[in-house]
């Protein structure tokens, strides 16, 4: 009785009122406001306090990140080959700029301080220019949102300066250079 016209036409119909009031968009953005200053892992916020382990079983907080240096760049591995040529492009063009400035690869995948060593090392990462952080409770994980490609820039008075995917480095030079 229906037609493939008809049915193609029952069948737009019915995936157009799964739209809802998307089908309309107001324009207006619907995320909440961030507040300057309150904590949190957005720009302008306070970066939210930590403590992890890093490779060496030492204990790192965001103090301790931040102590003597212009702020802290905070990286999400999962020792993958798009993760590999991040970090390798950070160690070649970024890292060698800015001494005055931490980084920190985030391990999110090992499940002990052991296994995340093992895998810095086997990745070529043990030692270097880097310092591993474990997160095997996903503490900085769920903190700043992260996941692979992550990047957080904090600066020495602990406000999250950048919280994106790293690209081509870019954005992560020029917020750093504008560090205070």
């Amino acid at each position: 009785m229906f037609s493939c016209k008809s049915a193609a036409l029952l069948l737009f119909l019915v995936g157009l009122t799964a739209c809802g009031d998307n089908m309309f968009p107001s324009g207006t953005d619907k995320r909440p406001v961030i507040q300057s200053g309150s904590s949190g892992s957005s720009v302008t916020q306070k970066a939210p306090d930590f403590s992890v382990s890093d490779t060496n079983y030492a204990t790192v907080t965001l103090a301790s990140s931040l102590s003597g240096k212009k702020g802290a760049v905070i990286y999400f591995t999962m020792w993958c080959p798009v993760c590999d040529s991040h970090m390798s492009s950070m160690r070649t063009s970024i890292i060698p700029s800015f001494s005055d400035v931490n980084f920190f690869l985030v391990d999110y995948l090992s499940g002990s301080v052991a296994e995340s060593a093992a895998s810095a090392s086997a990745n070529g990462y043990a030692g270097g220019v880097f310092t591993t952080l474990v997160d095997i409770n996903h503490t900085l994980t769920s903190n700043f949102n992260g996941t692979m490609g992550t990047t957080v820039v904090v600066d020495s008075a602990g406000i999250v300066r950048m919280n994106e995917d790293y690209r081509d480095g870019t954005n992560l030079r020029t917020i750093l250079t504008a560090l205070p």
